[in-house]
Protein backbone atom coordinates (compact mmCIF):
# COMPACT_ATOMS: atom_id res chain seq x y z
CA UNK A 1 0.00 0.00 0.00
CA UNK A 2 1.24 3.20 -1.29
CA UNK A 3 2.18 5.79 1.90
CA UNK A 4 0.32 9.38 1.79
CA UNK A 5 2.80 11.81 2.80
CA UNK A 6 0.17 14.47 2.19
CA UNK A 7 -0.53 15.26 5.87
CA UNK A 8 3.55 17.23 6.57
CA UNK A 9 2.26 20.08 5.77
CA UNK A 10 4.89 23.26 6.60
CA UNK A 11 4.14 25.84 8.69
CA UNK A 12 7.62 28.62 9.32
CA UNK A 13 7.67 31.42 11.83
CA UNK A 14 10.41 33.53 11.55
CA UNK A 15 11.75 36.51 13.82
CA UNK A 16 13.50 39.41 12.40
CA UNK A 17 15.37 42.38 13.69
CA UNK A 18 14.65 46.27 12.94
CA UNK A 19 17.53 48.24 12.82
CA UNK A 20 18.45 52.12 12.61
CA UNK A 21 19.95 52.78 8.95
CA UNK A 22 22.31 55.30 10.26
CA UNK A 23 23.69 53.67 13.49
CA UNK A 24 22.64 50.21 12.45
CA UNK A 25 21.51 49.69 16.85
CA UNK A 26 18.19 47.53 16.81
CA UNK A 27 15.25 50.40 16.95
CA UNK A 28 11.79 50.30 18.23
CA UNK A 29 9.56 50.08 15.44
CA UNK A 30 6.55 51.01 18.28
CA UNK A 31 4.34 48.45 17.03
CA UNK A 32 4.05 50.49 13.63
CA UNK A 33 5.37 47.49 11.00
CA UNK A 34 2.71 45.16 13.00
CA UNK A 35 -0.13 47.71 12.48
CA UNK A 36 1.02 48.25 9.05
CA UNK A 37 1.53 44.60 8.16
CA UNK A 38 -1.49 43.80 10.11
CA UNK A 39 -3.69 46.00 7.17
CA UNK A 40 -1.93 43.86 4.29
CA UNK A 41 -1.33 40.82 5.77
CA UNK A 42 -3.71 39.99 8.66
CA UNK A 43 -2.31 37.94 11.57
CA UNK A 44 0.50 36.50 9.97
CA UNK A 45 2.52 39.83 11.86
CA UNK A 46 2.68 39.67 15.33
CA UNK A 47 4.88 41.81 17.81
CA UNK A 48 7.34 40.02 20.07
CA UNK A 49 8.18 40.26 23.89
CA UNK A 50 11.37 43.39 22.41
CA UNK A 51 10.23 46.28 20.43
CA UNK A 52 12.92 45.56 17.97
CA UNK A 53 11.27 42.44 17.01
CA UNK A 54 9.03 41.72 14.26
CA UNK A 55 7.42 37.51 14.24
CA UNK A 56 5.97 36.45 10.90
CA UNK A 57 4.30 32.93 10.44
CA UNK A 58 2.73 31.58 7.13
CA UNK A 59 -0.43 29.64 6.48
CA UNK A 60 -0.12 26.07 6.66
CA UNK A 61 1.79 25.18 3.25
CA UNK A 62 0.79 22.04 1.51
CA UNK A 63 5.16 21.80 0.28
CA UNK A 64 8.11 23.93 0.30
CA UNK A 65 6.94 25.87 -3.08
CA UNK A 66 3.81 27.04 -1.17
CA UNK A 67 6.28 27.66 1.99
CA UNK A 68 8.60 29.41 -0.65
CA UNK A 69 6.13 31.79 -1.79
CA UNK A 70 4.76 32.71 1.58
CA UNK A 71 8.08 33.10 3.37
CA UNK A 72 9.35 35.36 0.60
CA UNK A 73 5.96 37.37 0.78
CA UNK A 74 6.57 38.27 4.15
CA UNK A 75 9.57 39.29 3.71
CA UNK A 76 8.89 41.54 0.83
CA UNK A 77 5.75 42.78 3.17
CA UNK A 78 7.90 43.53 6.28
CA UNK A 79 10.90 45.02 3.98
CA UNK A 80 8.50 47.84 2.46
CA UNK A 81 6.76 48.36 5.21
CA UNK A 82 9.77 49.06 7.08
CA UNK A 83 11.24 51.09 3.92
CA UNK A 84 8.27 53.16 4.26
CA UNK A 85 8.90 54.08 7.94
CA UNK A 86 12.83 55.16 7.38
CA UNK A 87 13.51 51.51 9.13
CA UNK A 88 15.71 48.19 7.71
CA UNK A 89 14.85 44.47 8.65
CA UNK A 90 17.68 41.68 8.98
CA UNK A 91 17.60 37.47 9.85
CA UNK A 92 20.22 37.09 12.12
CA UNK A 93 20.42 34.80 15.31
CA UNK A 94 21.83 37.70 17.32
CA UNK A 95 22.31 41.48 16.58
CA UNK A 96 26.34 42.22 15.89
CA UNK A 97 26.84 44.45 18.75
CA UNK A 98 23.43 46.00 20.02
CA UNK A 99 23.02 45.85 24.26
CA UNK A 100 19.76 44.70 25.05
CA UNK A 101 19.76 46.47 28.38
CA UNK A 102 18.95 49.73 25.82
CA UNK A 103 16.15 47.73 24.08
CA UNK A 104 12.37 48.37 25.00
CA UNK A 105 9.93 45.31 26.58
CA UNK A 106 6.79 45.37 24.32
CA UNK A 107 3.60 46.00 26.46
CA UNK A 108 1.65 43.54 26.91
CA UNK A 109 0.26 41.37 29.85
CA UNK A 110 2.27 37.98 28.91
CA UNK A 111 5.73 39.53 28.34
CA UNK A 112 4.92 41.05 31.70
CA UNK A 113 4.43 38.23 33.44
CA UNK A 114 7.66 36.31 31.98
CA UNK A 115 9.69 39.07 32.45
CA UNK A 116 8.41 38.99 36.16
CA UNK A 117 8.89 35.42 36.33
CA UNK A 118 12.08 35.06 34.59
CA UNK A 119 14.11 38.49 34.79
CA UNK A 120 16.46 39.30 33.44
CA UNK A 121 16.99 35.89 31.80
CA UNK A 122 13.54 37.70 29.57
CA UNK A 123 15.38 40.96 29.74
CA UNK A 124 18.05 39.71 27.72
CA UNK A 125 16.94 37.03 25.87
CA UNK A 126 17.28 39.36 22.68
CA UNK A 127 17.57 36.39 19.71
CA UNK A 128 16.04 35.31 16.42
CA UNK A 129 15.13 31.85 16.05
CA UNK A 130 13.15 30.19 12.96
CA UNK A 131 10.36 27.97 13.81
CA UNK A 132 8.78 25.27 11.98
CA UNK A 133 5.84 23.03 11.90
CA UNK A 134 5.71 19.39 10.36
CA UNK A 135 2.04 18.54 10.23
CA UNK A 136 0.90 15.33 11.60
CA UNK A 137 -1.48 11.96 10.99
CA UNK A 138 -2.38 12.28 14.49
CA UNK A 139 -1.07 13.28 17.85
CA UNK A 140 0.24 9.54 18.57
CA UNK A 141 2.40 9.44 15.47
CA UNK A 142 3.64 12.99 16.19
CA UNK A 143 5.54 11.68 19.54
CA UNK A 144 7.08 8.92 17.68
CA UNK A 145 8.36 11.13 15.28
CA UNK A 146 9.58 14.07 17.61
CA UNK A 147 11.17 10.93 19.56
CA UNK A 148 13.43 10.07 16.49
CA UNK A 149 14.15 12.78 14.79
CA UNK A 150 15.96 14.39 18.35
CA UNK A 151 19.06 12.59 16.75
CA UNK A 152 18.88 14.91 13.59
CA UNK A 153 18.58 18.18 15.40
CA UNK A 154 22.23 18.95 15.93
CA UNK A 155 22.72 18.02 12.28
CA UNK A 156 20.43 20.65 11.09
CA UNK A 157 21.31 23.16 13.46
CA UNK A 158 24.53 23.25 12.21
CA UNK A 159 23.69 24.23 9.05
CA UNK A 160 21.41 27.41 10.52
CA UNK A 161 23.87 28.78 13.03
CA UNK A 162 23.74 32.70 12.45
CA UNK A 163 24.68 34.55 15.58
CA UNK A 164 28.75 34.55 15.84
CA UNK A 165 28.52 38.02 17.38
CA UNK A 166 26.96 39.49 20.67
CA UNK A 167 27.11 42.98 22.05
CA UNK A 168 30.18 43.87 20.45
CA UNK A 169 32.23 40.77 20.87
CA UNK A 170 33.37 37.65 18.43
CA UNK A 171 31.90 34.95 20.55
CA UNK A 172 33.36 32.19 19.24
CA UNK A 173 30.32 30.20 18.87
CA UNK A 174 28.79 29.95 15.14
CA UNK A 175 25.22 30.36 17.57
CA UNK A 176 25.93 32.34 20.45
CA UNK A 177 21.52 32.58 20.09
CA UNK A 178 21.28 29.75 21.65
CA UNK A 179 23.70 30.44 24.56
CA UNK A 180 21.69 32.98 25.70
CA UNK A 181 18.19 31.05 25.24
CA UNK A 182 19.59 28.37 27.71
CA UNK A 183 19.31 30.50 30.43
CA UNK A 184 15.11 30.01 30.09
CA UNK A 185 13.72 27.02 32.03
CA UNK A 186 12.47 24.16 29.77
CA UNK A 187 14.55 24.68 26.77
CA UNK A 188 17.39 22.20 24.74
CA UNK A 189 16.80 18.73 23.58
CA UNK A 190 13.67 16.73 25.46
CA UNK A 191 13.64 13.30 26.47
CA UNK A 192 12.37 10.76 24.74
CA UNK A 193 8.26 9.82 25.97
CA UNK A 194 6.66 6.65 26.23
CA UNK A 195 3.72 7.93 24.79
CA UNK A 196 1.44 10.94 24.01
CA UNK A 197 -0.18 9.84 27.35
CA UNK A 198 3.27 9.94 29.16
CA UNK A 199 3.89 13.81 27.46
CA UNK A 200 0.51 15.38 28.10
CA UNK A 201 1.00 13.41 31.86
CA UNK A 202 4.09 15.62 32.45
CA UNK A 203 2.40 18.93 30.89
CA UNK A 204 -0.04 18.57 33.24
CA UNK A 205 2.15 17.97 36.26
CA UNK A 206 3.87 21.45 35.77
CA UNK A 207 0.71 23.32 35.29
CA UNK A 208 -1.15 21.81 38.41
CA UNK A 209 2.30 22.94 40.32
CA UNK A 210 1.93 26.50 39.37
CA UNK A 211 5.49 25.46 37.14
CA UNK A 212 3.83 26.82 34.20
CA UNK A 213 0.28 28.32 33.20
CA UNK A 214 0.24 26.61 29.88
CA UNK A 215 2.36 24.19 27.39
CA UNK A 216 3.38 26.97 24.83
CA UNK A 217 5.64 27.69 28.09
CA UNK A 218 7.46 24.63 26.86
CA UNK A 219 10.52 25.76 24.99
CA UNK A 220 12.75 22.75 23.51
CA UNK A 221 13.95 22.43 20.19
CA UNK A 222 11.46 20.25 19.54
CA UNK A 223 8.08 20.05 20.90
CA UNK A 224 4.25 18.22 20.16
CA UNK A 225 2.37 21.13 19.47
CA UNK A 226 0.06 21.57 22.52
CA UNK A 227 -2.60 23.09 19.93
CA UNK A 228 -2.09 21.74 16.58
CA UNK A 229 -1.70 18.40 15.30
CA UNK A 230 2.18 19.45 14.47
CA UNK A 231 5.64 18.44 15.38
CA UNK A 232 7.72 21.79 16.27
CA UNK A 233 11.43 22.72 15.30
CA UNK A 234 13.16 25.60 17.39
CA UNK A 235 16.46 24.76 17.19
CA UNK A 236 17.67 26.93 14.60
CA UNK A 237 18.41 30.60 14.43
CA UNK A 238 17.53 32.34 12.17
CA UNK A 239 18.56 32.09 8.22
CA UNK A 240 19.85 35.18 6.08
CA UNK A 241 18.24 34.37 3.54
CA UNK A 242 14.57 32.65 2.61
CA UNK A 243 16.45 29.50 0.15
CA UNK A 244 18.02 28.38 3.36
CA UNK A 245 14.72 28.84 5.55
CA UNK A 246 13.01 26.84 3.02
CA UNK A 247 16.13 24.55 3.10
CA UNK A 248 15.69 23.95 6.54
CA UNK A 249 12.30 23.50 6.76
CA UNK A 250 12.48 21.11 3.87
CA UNK A 251 14.81 18.76 5.99
CA UNK A 252 12.39 19.27 8.71
CA UNK A 253 10.02 17.58 6.74
CA UNK A 254 11.74 14.98 4.54
CA UNK A 255 13.04 13.57 7.96
CA UNK A 256 9.78 13.36 9.39
CA UNK A 257 8.28 11.28 6.43
CA UNK A 258 11.33 9.68 6.54
CA UNK A 259 10.50 8.19 10.46
CA UNK A 260 6.78 7.57 9.85
CA UNK A 261 7.79 5.43 6.41
CA UNK A 262 10.08 3.13 8.57
CA UNK A 263 7.17 3.48 11.34
CA UNK A 264 4.96 1.66 8.67
CA UNK A 265 7.14 -0.53 7.56
CA UNK A 266 7.42 -1.33 11.78
CA UNK A 267 11.03 -0.78 11.83
CA UNK A 268 12.48 1.92 13.82
CA UNK A 269 15.19 4.42 14.53
CA UNK A 270 17.84 4.21 17.68
CA UNK A 271 16.94 6.74 20.42
CA UNK A 272 19.67 8.03 22.24
CA UNK A 273 19.19 9.77 25.42
CA UNK A 274 19.30 13.90 26.13
CA UNK A 275 22.66 14.14 27.67
CA UNK A 276 24.53 12.54 24.64
CA UNK A 277 22.34 14.09 21.78
CA UNK A 278 23.08 17.83 23.96
CA UNK A 279 27.06 16.91 23.21
CA UNK A 280 26.32 17.39 19.93
CA UNK A 281 24.45 20.14 20.05
CA UNK A 282 27.13 22.00 21.89
CA UNK A 283 29.56 20.91 19.35
CA UNK A 284 27.27 22.76 16.38
CA UNK A 285 26.43 25.54 18.34
CA UNK A 286 29.97 26.01 18.86
CA UNK A 287 31.93 24.82 15.44
CA UNK A 288 28.72 25.12 12.89
CA UNK A 289 29.94 23.07 9.72
CA UNK A 290 33.53 23.08 10.34
CA UNK A 291 33.32 20.74 13.46
CA UNK A 292 32.87 17.23 13.68
CA UNK A 293 29.83 15.45 15.41
CA UNK A 294 29.38 11.99 17.27
CA UNK A 295 28.35 9.27 15.29
CA UNK A 296 26.85 7.55 18.35
CA UNK A 297 26.68 4.34 16.53
CA UNK A 298 29.89 3.73 15.62
CA UNK A 299 31.01 5.61 18.88
CA UNK A 300 33.23 7.96 17.03
CA UNK A 301 33.45 11.65 16.11
CA UNK A 302 33.20 12.29 12.51
CA UNK A 303 33.08 15.21 10.33
CA UNK A 304 29.70 17.20 10.53
CA UNK A 305 29.99 17.71 6.64
CA UNK A 306 30.15 13.71 6.49
CA UNK A 307 27.45 13.45 8.46
CA UNK A 308 24.98 16.10 7.01
CA UNK A 309 26.05 13.78 3.62
CA UNK A 310 24.76 11.02 5.38
CA UNK A 311 21.56 12.23 6.22
CA UNK A 312 20.70 13.03 3.23
CA UNK A 313 21.14 9.93 1.68
CA UNK A 314 18.93 8.72 4.68
CA UNK A 315 16.22 10.91 3.40
CA UNK A 316 16.71 10.74 -0.01
CA UNK A 317 13.93 8.31 -0.35
CA UNK A 318 11.38 10.43 0.49
CA UNK A 319 12.40 13.56 -1.09
CA UNK A 320 10.43 12.94 -4.60
CA UNK A 321 7.08 12.54 -3.34
CA UNK A 322 7.71 15.82 -0.83
CA UNK A 323 8.41 17.54 -3.92
CA UNK A 324 11.30 19.03 -2.18
CA UNK A 325 14.62 18.06 -4.51
CA UNK A 326 14.93 21.36 -5.38
CA UNK A 327 14.52 23.23 -1.73
CA UNK A 328 16.79 20.42 -0.28
CA UNK A 329 20.15 21.22 -2.77
CA UNK A 330 20.37 24.18 -1.19
CA UNK A 331 22.44 22.53 1.26
CA UNK A 332 25.46 21.87 -1.00
CA UNK A 333 26.08 25.70 -1.03
CA UNK A 334 26.01 26.15 2.53
CA UNK A 335 28.30 23.25 2.73
CA UNK A 336 30.77 24.88 -0.18
CA UNK A 337 30.25 28.48 0.98
CA UNK A 338 29.86 28.50 4.82
CA UNK A 339 26.72 29.12 7.02
CA UNK A 340 25.26 32.48 7.69
CA UNK A 341 27.68 32.85 10.65
CA UNK A 342 30.74 31.78 8.79
CA UNK A 343 29.80 34.05 6.09
CA UNK A 344 29.19 37.10 8.83
CA UNK A 345 32.52 36.33 9.91
CA UNK A 346 34.20 36.44 6.51
CA UNK A 347 32.45 40.35 6.41
CA UNK A 348 33.97 41.14 9.63
CA UNK A 349 37.38 39.85 8.99
CA UNK A 350 37.68 41.77 5.58
CA UNK A 351 36.19 45.01 7.28
CA UNK A 352 37.35 44.67 10.82
CA UNK A 353 33.62 46.58 11.90
CA UNK A 354 30.82 45.48 12.65
CA UNK A 355 28.48 47.99 11.44
CA UNK A 356 29.64 46.13 7.98
CA UNK A 357 28.39 42.79 9.65
CA UNK A 358 24.95 44.45 9.88
CA UNK A 359 24.79 46.56 6.53
CA UNK A 360 25.34 42.12 5.01
CA UNK A 361 22.78 41.22 7.44
CA UNK A 362 20.27 43.42 5.80
CA UNK A 363 21.43 43.56 2.62
CA UNK A 364 20.75 39.39 2.38
CA UNK A 365 17.49 39.75 3.48
CA UNK A 366 15.66 39.50 0.38
CA UNK A 367 18.46 37.59 -2.04
CA UNK A 368 16.88 35.33 -4.08
CA UNK A 369 13.43 37.16 -4.49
Amino acid sequence: MPIKYKHFTIGVEEEYMVIDPITKELRSHQQKIVQEGQKVIKDKVKAEMHQAVVEVGTDICADVNEAFMDVGTLRKTIAGIADELGLWVGASGTHPFSHWESQLITDHARYSEIVNELQEAARSNLIFGLHVHVGMETREMAIHIANSVRYFLPHIFALSTNSPFWEGRKTGYKSFRTKVFEKFPRTGIPDAYNSIEDYDNYIKLLVKTNCIDNAKKIWWDLRVHPFFNTVEFRICDIPLTVHETIMLAGLFQAICAKIYKLRTQNLNFMMYSRALLNENKFRASRYGIEGSLIDFGKEQEVNTRVLIYELLDFIDDVIPHLGSRNAISHVHKILEEGTGADRQLKVYENEQNLQAVTDFIHGQFLIGL
